[in-house]
């Protein structure tokens, strides 16, 4: 099936298909491009493998329906409008490591229960991620680098011209 895109249709397809985490989506908008380029429904499925007819179907909505995006997965919410802009505001203020904690409070405040799966889509929907803490070593010394600074400023001060200053592996550093 030959498909004739105008350069507008194909930098709108790029759009969405950089934006999208759902592979099915970006695989019918690359059966779309590749149609368009010429290439057969066999070659389509062959480069991004997967089954003839699925490339077939892509091809017959992109036709019939003018939709390119699988309209799969997600529910309406089970917060109100009110309710969601509460949330956000509160989950902007309070930190929460886990979404089991969020699920606790959305329960308590708002008596919605949901899966811990579809309230990490809520979130990732809404702009929420997940950053990985930054850990502080446990036997750390605010007072060791302040007497290493200066210690080596100590050393550094009565170094002569010729002078070398070597660091070796943890060592301290050592006058030559």
């Amino acid at each position: 099936m030959k498909l004739i895109l105008t350069e507008q249709q194909y930098q709108e397809l790029l759009l969405p298909h950089d934006k999208t985490r759902d592979g099915r989506g970006r695989d019918q908008i690359k059966s779309v491009i590749h149609a368009s380029n010429g290439w057969s429904t066999d070659e389509i499925a062959d480069a991004l493998l997967i089954h003839e007819t699925t490339v077939r179907r892509y091809l017959k909505d992109l036709q019939q329906l003018d939709k390119l995006t699988p309209e799969n997965g997600g529910s309406k919410s089970k917060l109100t409008i009110e309710q969601t802009q509460e949330l956000i505001a509160h989950l902007t203020e309070v930190t929460s490591f886990q979404t089991d904690q969020i699920c606790r409070y959305i329960k308590d405040t708002y008596e919605v229960t949901s899966s811990v799966a579809g309230w990490n889509q809520w979130l990732h929907k809404h702009g929420f991620s997940y950053k990985q803490p930054q850990g502080v070593p446990h036997k750390f010394s605010e007072q060791k680098p302040a007497e290493f600074i200066q210690e080596y400023e100590i050393i550094t001060g009565a170094l002569q011209d010729d002078d070398v200053l070597l660091f070796m592996d943890a060592t301290p550093p050592t006058r030559v």
